[in-house]
């Protein structure tokens, strides 16, 4: 288990923050009482409507998972950082003999791997200066569970399990907790795109990652369809993973 981490009155920093679950955690963080919120996002006009409706409270940044020095760049012009959530991602999705195979796995993998990695090694420092904080990766159930069509983006999302896992034993030296969060269908833009309908909203993602952190839950599968992937894994996880 983690130990417990509270929200309220906390600076945060979103990758993603401009539409679905990114926006979604970003707005439930905001109303549920942390003191800012950065809007980690490639196109700063994307969050114009939250700049409007948070005003003072939200700070847009650029971030682009694929160019590591604006990782780095966004780090140290957010030096007050508690809580870092990496929502950001790709899905291309492609089967794996699918002469796309190939194209698909290095842009998910530079995006949800490298993204990954660059994030926790930008952030981390931080982390630990300002006390130990948190840091949430945003996986998925895909991450233990692969189908042909999207084979690429499964694959990448288990990747970043497995670093999220080594991840977590390595800031649990700085007292960083670190959170596991791994949706299924939810409804975004992302989810359209690949034909998934009567998905859950992304406002379930958003709160079940709250509630995680603050009873120090070391994983989170937030949706209906998660959590009976979680019913079956779960005895693995806490008696294997979360050991570590």
């Amino acid at each position: 288990m983690n130990s417990p981490f509270t929200l309220k009155h906390r600076v945060v920093f979103i990758t993603g923050a401009n539409r679905g679950i990114g926006k979604a955690i970003a707005e439930t963080l905001l109303n549920y009482g942390v003191e800012k919120v950065y809007l980690a996002v490639r196109d700063l006009s994307t969050v114009a409507d939250l700049e409007t409706r948070f005003i003072d409270r939200v700070t847009p940044i650029f971030l682009d998972l694929n160019e590591p020095n604006s990782i780095f760049a966004a780090a140290a012009n957010a030096q007050d950082v508690d809580l870092v959530i990496n929502n950001a991602g790709i899905l291309n999705g492609s089967n794996p003999l699918a002469m796309s195979a190939i194209d698909s796995l290095q842009h998910e993998f530079d995006i949800n791997v490298f993204g990954l990695v660059r994030m926790a090694q930008a952030f981390a420092p931080l982390l630990k200066q300002n006390g130990g904080g948190a840091f949430v990766q945003l996986n998925s159930i895909a991450s233990l569970r692969s189908v042909p069509e999207f084979a690429t983006y499964a694959a990448s999302k288990a990747a970043a399990y497995s670093l999220t896992q080594a991840i977590r034993h390595e800031l649990s030296k700085q007292k960083t907790v670190v959170l596991s969060v791994h949706p299924g269908p939810v409804a975004t833009d992302m989810a359209k795109s690949i034909g998934l309908v009567d998905a859950e909203p992304a406002t379930v993602v958003a709160e079940a990652i709250i509630n995680a952190l603050e009873v120090g839950e070391p994983h989170v599968f937030p949706d209906s369809k998660a959590q009976q992937l979680w019913a079956e894994y779960e005895s693995f996880a806490r008696n294997v993973i979360e050991t570590i």
